[in-house]
């Protein structure tokens, strides 16, 4: 790790950041122990519900159990949010130092979010068409430490535990089916290849079985066969009929009975709840009205930037023809999978190398590179990051999707690798899971708005460390960035606006260069996960807009070093958050100045 240049900047970060300014006896005491006792109390709740979120973070405890999603279960879990709540409304803030009151904030706000997605009927649609209950099992042998005999044990119990939970899912989405909370028809198509994929014939070929093909040398031979005999027993009893109950409920009822429409102001209460995802994914107070003006005019700036690339390339043909030259002339096709891995390996290698210049703090854990598996890969997005464990024990890691190679160009990959890896997604967040000042809830939790526009801010520093030096790697960067922009007008298109599935399409094919499989995938992202999508160009908007800020008001004083420290110094706060915090750091550089 590498530390900070400045002693007074540290110090500062470190009050920010959470550091109790002031002891016990002090009379804001008794509303810090209140706030501390609060947060605390949340974290456990969150690890009791979701034991597989305990097991990512590398905590053993719940390792033998899955979540309980049960309607009772929902009761429960609103009642104690609300009782969550009640005991913050209790803390008097006016005795909290403003590190505290930082806090306070973020629980209040995540605390709101809970509840009000519960009140809606969000929690009715547990999967999206790329994500689901059902694909974090599958992964449950890339997330579950195996080195004793009880690890093992706990593992198989886990296993036999699938059969209810998918009872439990299957009951919660004919919950939504009678309630009109489903997901869109359109959206559901291929869906069956993320389940069919784990009715296998033999308990040997499902990837569940892995942990039973290599043992650690300290479990004897005689253990190694009850155990595999047991894990097989589990697969083929429990987890394979799991598995073809949900295909069988996805083909038969939900699908049949999703609904037609693909916007969320189309669900009960939809305007209200599209609100409220906005508002949860942006952190903003802006209506979607006023999100989609702002993704015209950043469309519009980042096409002129485009098309002066274009000129300077001297094509010949229109804009249109340069995009059809892009997504179809094979220079730009990877030959293999490894191929495709090997230039992002080395591009991201390239960048490990320049952080120092840009960052006076860098995080200890590594990261590695691996192909998405081959069960989502056909619908899931280009590329995506899974953060480390929180005990160190498990790396960061960079998916990169090698299904498809054409839809998968060269020229997007520099971009698309600072962006997940570093200086994006991997730094960010391996740095914020080190920072131990801070409460746990925090260092495990935050803003999307603050976590993907950092990324996409990212992708923007490759330009200062030497990158998207060939110009069709820098149209790459900005078809990623265009493509952020247009997510602000096609989210709020789709599910505010009245747009049809298929105007999306076109707005963004007519816009990027993404492949047109892409472009498709995208779309039906955004259709199944509304707001989610604004996230990424807000908040990289909001960190541009504090880093010019700086950049005015300091001067000679400002040094990129110290506000990339300050801006990852908190972890992922919302953006009134983080312009707050910037803005101190202005006025204190001004003073030590």
């Amino acid at each position: 790790m590498m530390l900070r240049r400045a002693t007074s900047l540290l110090l500062w970060i470190g009050l920010l950041s959470g550091c109790s300014p002031f002891s016990l006896e002090e009379p804001e005491a008794s509303s810090l122990v209140q706030l501390e006792l609060l947060g605390k109390d949340i974290w456990e709740a969150d690890l009791a519900a979701d034991p597989l979120f305990a097991t990512r973070l590398g905590e053993t405890r719940g390792r033998d159990r899955l979540g309980d999603v049960s309607p009772a279960a929902w009761t429960r879990r609103l009642g104690q949010l609300r009782g969550f709540r009640e005991r913050l409304e209790a803390i008097d803030r006016t005795r909290l130092s403003e590190p505290a009151v930082i806090n306070a904030e973020f629980v209040e706000r995540l605390l709101d979010d809970r509840i009000a997605d519960i009140e809606l009927g969000g929690h009715r649609i547990p999967i999206t068409n790329r994500a689901g209950f059902h694909i974090d099992f599958a992964q449950l042998p890339d997330i579950t430490p195996l080195d004793t005999e009880s690890d093992y044990e706990a593992y198989i119990a886990r296993l036999r535990a699938f059969g209810p939970w998918v009872e439990q899912h299957i009951a919660l989405m004919r919950s939504g089916l009678k309630s009109g909370w489903t997901l869109p028809r359109v959206v559901l198509e291929g869906y069956d290849e993320t389940i069919s994929a784990h009715v296998v014939e033999r308990p040997e070929d499902s990837r569940l079985a892995r942990p039973f093909t290599q043992f650690p040398d300290r479990i004897e031979a005689a253990s190694r066969e009850r155990l595999t005999r047991d894990g097989h027993q589990a697969i083929t009893e429990v987890v394979v009929p799991g598995y073809r109950r949900f295909l069988v409920f996805m083909r038969e009822e939900y699908r049949p009975g999703s609904r037609e429409t693909i916007a969320a102001s189309d669900l009960p209460d939809g305007r209200r709840y599209y609100e409220h995802r906005v508002r949860h994914y942006t952190t903003l107070d802006l209506t979607p009205e006023a999100i989609h003006e702002i993704g015209h005019q950043e469309v519009q700036r980042i096409r002129a930037e485009m098309e002066t690339i274009v000129t300077e390339l001297a094509f010949e043909g229109s804009f249109d023809d340069f995009l059809t030259f892009l997504r179809t002339d094979p220079q730009f096709v990877a030959p293999t999978p490894e191929a495709l891995l090997e230039r992002a390996a080395l591009i991201c290698k390239r960048m490990d190398g320049q952080l120092p210049k840009l960052f006076g703090r860098l995080p200890e854990m590594p990261y590695g590179l691996q192909p998405v598996p081959d069960f989502i890969a056909p619908k899931t997005t280009t590329a995506y990051y899974e953060e480390p464990a929180g005990d160190g024990s498990r790396a960061g890691m960079y998916f990169l999707n090698t299904h498809d190679l054409p839809s998968r160009p060269l020229y997007e990959l520099e971009a698309l690798s600072l962006h997940e890896a570093v200086p994006g997604h991997h730094l960010q967040l391996a740095l914020q899971q080190e920072l131990e000042q801070l409460p746990r809830l925090r260092r495990f939790h935050g803003a999307t708005a603050f976590v993907e526009g950092w990324a996409l801010y990212a992708e923007r520093l490759g330009l200062e460390a030497g990158f998207y030096g060939d110009p069709y790697s820098d149209f790459g960067r900005l078809t990623f960035e265009m493509w952020r922009a247009c997510r602000l007008v096609v989210d709020t298109g789709i599910h505010a606006l009245g747009w049809t599935r298929q105007e999306a399409i076109d707005f963004m094919a007519e816009n990027t260069a993404l492949s047109l499989h892409n472009i498709t995938t995208e779309i039906d992202r955004y259709i199944a996960w509304p707001g989610q999508a604004l996230a990424y160009k807000m908040g990289e908007l909001k960190i541009r807009e504090l880093r010019g800020r700086a950049e005015r008001e300091l001067g000679e004083a400002f040094d990129r070093r110290d506000f990339h420290d300050v801006v990852l110094g908190s972890g992922a706060v919302p953006l009134d958050v983080l312009e707050r915090l910037v803005r101190r750091y202005i006025d204190e550089t001004k003073a030590q100045s």
